[in-house]
């Protein structure tokens, strides 16, 4: 007990003396993780509609988040941000979301999801447009790797295109640029808490309540299993992961972040393996060794304990 004790405690004394940027490019990993369960949790959630279940999900996300100011009751205070921060914010949340929820009915969803996951490449290729940022070799060399392997990771599924499916294309296309975009113009806003998120999140949610009711049917989950899974969507995936990307956005190491998103559609897949949704194939172990070496390329940087710039 004392040895597990005097351990705890040197991890958190380690931690506390980890120089920010790599602690807030570790808290922006936890995202990445937690946005691999949206697939495995959807599936759980039954048949309720994409906007209702964005309604839903991001009602319980931002509550959850304003729950926090209970014990900081002066953090509502960074809800008071100009107009273009919450332009951003709403934008890039509900917009991306909006754009990906058409792409999934136009499209397929495999197709869909192999254009939309263009955005990590996008956030490192746009991180070079930052002040103090540069953009070197390898962290182009691991985004093009995990690139590639998420192009086998899907194509390896059979997909094709097909002109019927242009307009869910492109509508995954422009998704890509935004949730990059949203993602990279959050550096700008450095000194916007991330308590603002929550407010970001409350907005999403009555935007596609309301597209919702004009768009769509009400279906609500049927089982304590369904309703379990649209609230692990709210608490994780739509909720405490766009906390945690808004900090490793704003404080970590983006080009890191970028590339090592790859790992989402990995994971993901892995899990709906796990599942019975997917099958394991060797397309997939290949797939997993250009993700997660073009991975670990990108974030040299933390590796050999190069300057990073908070």
């Amino acid at each position: 007990m004392t040895f597990a004790c005097e351990a705890a405690a040197r991890w958190v004394a380690n931690v506390k003396s980890t120089p920010l940027a790599v602690r807030a490019t570790l808290v922006g990993s936890s995202a990445i993780i937690l946005w691999s369960l949206l697939a495995v949790l959807t599936v759980a959630s039954g048949r309720v509609p994409p906007f209702q279940l964005a309604a839903m999900t991001f009602a319980i996300g931002g509550l959850g988040g304003a729950a926090t100011w209970i014990a900081r009751p002066g953090a509502i205070q960074a809800l008071k941000q100009p107009a273009e921060v919450w332009a951003l914010g709403v934008c890039g949340l509900f917009g991306y979301h909006a754009l990906y929820f058409m792409a999934l009915r136009l499209s397929p969803p495999a197709e869909a999801g192999l254009l939309n996951y263009l955005w990590p490449l996008l956030i490192v290729l746009f991180s070079a447009l930052l002040p103090h940022e540069r953009l070197r070799p390898h962290h182009v060399i691991g985004a093009m790797l995990g690139l590639a392997g998420t192009a086998l990771l899907f194509a390896g599924r059979g997909l094709t295109f097909a002109l019927d499916y242009l307009p869910g294309l492109a509508a995954a296309f422009v998704a890509a640029f935004i949730w990059a975009a949203y993602s990279v113009l959050s550096r700008r806003f450095a000194a916007v808490p991330t308590d603002a998120v929550v407010g970001f999140c409350v907005a999403t949610a009555a935007l596609a309540a309301l597209f919702h009711l004009a768009l769509e049917q009400t279906v609500w989950p049927e089982t304590a299993l369904q309703w379990a899974a649209v609230l692990a969507l709210g608490i994780g995936p739509v909720g405490a992961a766009f906390y945690a990307w808004d900090f490793g956005m704003k404080r970590g190491d983006i080009r890191v972040l970028g590339a090592g998103s790859y790992a989402a559609p990995l994971i993901s897949t892995s899990l709906l393996v796990a599942a019975g949704y997917a099958e394991a194939t060797s397309t997939l172990a290949i797939a997993a060794v250009l993700i997660a070496g073009g991975g670990l390329l990108a974030a040299k940087d933390m590796f050999v304990r190069q300057r990073v710039i908070s």
